[in-house]
């Protein structure tokens, strides 16, 4: 990849991975649960996993899932389901953790989560269709390059999501308050699996 590419797409990736989406929902919801040191692995999950993602889909497995409607329509509902799921989780969490476990989502589960995340899937197509190119080298080596500059673009660009659900849970400080904000996330992430539905 020319320089002019890896500055280009590192842009797109801090804009992104920064914008609100499901994965800075969860981000923020841990955050609230467990502050940041604790949100750490979930961090690192969704960075890893959605560079992971990003690999794949440019090296050649997206181009197969986009184009069988079937498949297509098969991980839609597979990622809905499990994001609807992720919402309940987080909707009916208890101060402390993100469920009645009381762990926090760890790093394979917000990796894992990416595979579901329809942003994700919409970032990497258009990732994918926008920066390979003939030109710049094998199919492999610019996959893995994109993998790593999201990376670089998705931890500082995700982190603030986790310090601000960290900062509020000082004002979290009632149970009442606590259930109003998580029903509040696990709302909010309902919402992006209707919008994308439909």
């Amino acid at each position: 990849m020319t320089l002019q590419q890896v500055i280009g797409f590192f842009v797109f990736s801090v804009v992104a991975a920064g914008t609100p989406g499901p994965s800075n929902v969860l981000l923020t919801a841990t955050g609230a649960q467990v502050g940041i040191l604790r949100g750490l692995p979930c961090l690192l999950g969704v960075a890893l996993g959605m560079a992971v993602m990003m690999f794949v889909v440019a090296f050649g497995l997206g181009s197969v899932i986009l184009g069988n409607p079937l498949i297509l329509r098969v991980i839609k509902w597979c990622g809905a389901a499990v994001l609807c799921w992720l919402a309940w989780k987080i909707a009916t969490a208890h101060p402390g953790g993100s469920g009645a476990g009381g762990k926090p989502v760890g790093f394979m589960g917000a990796a894992v989560f990416q595979w579901g995340n329809p942003k994700s899937w919409l970032v990497c197509a258009s990732a994918a269709a926008t920066f390979l190119d003939q030109g710049s080298g094998s199919a492999l080596g610019q996959s893995v390059a994109l993998g790593l500059i999201f990376v670089l673009a998705c931890l500082p660009s995700c982190f603030p999501w986790l310090a601000f659900g960290a900062v509020l849970q000082r004002v979290l400080r009632s149970e009442r308050a606590y259930r109003i904000f998580n029903g509040a996330m696990g709302a909010l992430l309902a919402a992006s699996v209707l919008l994308f539905i439909w």
